[in-house]
């Protein structure tokens, strides 16, 4: 039955701990190997009902960056709500309310984030019970990183990182993260990083055996010896000042430093929750950043919460 009340969502950003990126693809994407790892950073997304007889979705949006977040269709939240609408006969009728913590644009996966906490929400709200298999054939049509938003957890995404195999995790992960001023494109990204690669030949992605092992069995030494972004030097060239800010990272005691996904937001993995703080307050201190923030992973996926939660305070 359709809820009559608000339905609240929380979602969790995301940090590709591998990112092997292989050729440019005639349909202009690239094969990926990605190892997704889902941390405690949310954004939250609560639907709400609005009067069937004048369907429409509005949205707002509030939190650190929520002045750079489109409220129309450039919205990745609205298109997830119309296309499950569309999905199953409906004429959309509800507000998305979302509060973001994710960075904007900071290659954690946030706008992603709110497409799978609206599709989750709305379809909570509008009682449609969609199929978990079908929920995340919507999520892949909405974006690579989208299904992986609703898992959560850890997992291999393939093709453009829209198939998913999920991982076991031996964790908790300790993780550092410097956040910067302004975001980066993640198409511009990937259009650098094949200027940069030029002719040189690219191999076929692949899942690092090393890295899967590290992470099943929690072994956080290994799993920093392993950690690679193929998108990194491309962000780099993009923004120079991620380079100190890699360094002051590791300088801080990091186990490793990369960016996350096509940045600019630089990862940190730590030892322990105690060398996370130190390692976000000397990157405070640093001047490299906008501002630093600690966390674990994994984190579940998206997950609907009691409209009365604390948590969603």
């Amino acid at each position: 039955m359709p809820a009559t009340t608000p339905v609240p969502v929380r979602v969790p950003a995301k940090v590709n701990v591998q990112l092997a990126v292989g050729p440019l693809r005639p349909d202009g994407f690239h094969d990926l190997a990605n190892v997704f790892l889902a941390v405690g950073l949310y954004d939250h997304v609560t639907a709400t009902p609005t009067d069937p007889s004048v369907p429409g979705i509005t949205v707002t949006c509030a939190g650190p960056g929520s002045e750079h977040v489109p409220l129309d269709r450039a919205n990745l939240a609205v298109r997830a709500a119309e296309i499950l609408a569309a999905h199953h006969g409906l004429a959309p009728a509800v507000r998305l309310d979302i509060v973001k913590d994710i960075p904007v644009a900071g290659g954690m996966a946030g706008g992603s984030a709110d497409a799978a906490g609206a599709l989750l929400a709305c379809d909570t709200l509008w009682g449609t019970a969609t199929p978990r298999a079908q929920l995340l054939d919507l999520c892949a049509e909405l974006g690579s990183d989208v299904p992986f938003s609703l898992v959560g957890g850890a997992a291999l995404g393939r093709g453009r990182g829209e198939k998913l195999t999920e991982l076991a995790v031996g964790g908790p992960f300790h993780w550092g993260f410097a956040l910067a001023d302004g975001g980066l494109s993640t198409p511009e990204v990937y259009r650098a990083c094949d200027r940069l690669r030029g002719d040189t030949p690219v191999a076929a992605p692949e899942a690092d055996p090393a890295l899967l092992a590290a992470l099943r069995t929690g072994d956080a030494p290994a799993l920093a010896a392993a950690l690679t972004n193929d998108l990194q030097p491309a962000a780099v060239s993009l923004r120079p000042s991620l380079a100190a800010t890699l360094a002051a990272g590791t300088a801080a005691g990091a186990l490793a430093g990369l960016v996350s996904g096509s940045g600019p937001t630089c990862a940190f993995l730590a030892a322990d929750a105690g060398a996370a703080a130190r390692i976000a307050r000397s990157l405070t201190d640093s001047g490299t950043c906008r501002a630093a923030r600690t966390t674990t992973a994994p984190a579940p996926g998206a997950t609907v919460l009691d409209a009365t939660s604390e948590s969603h305070a």
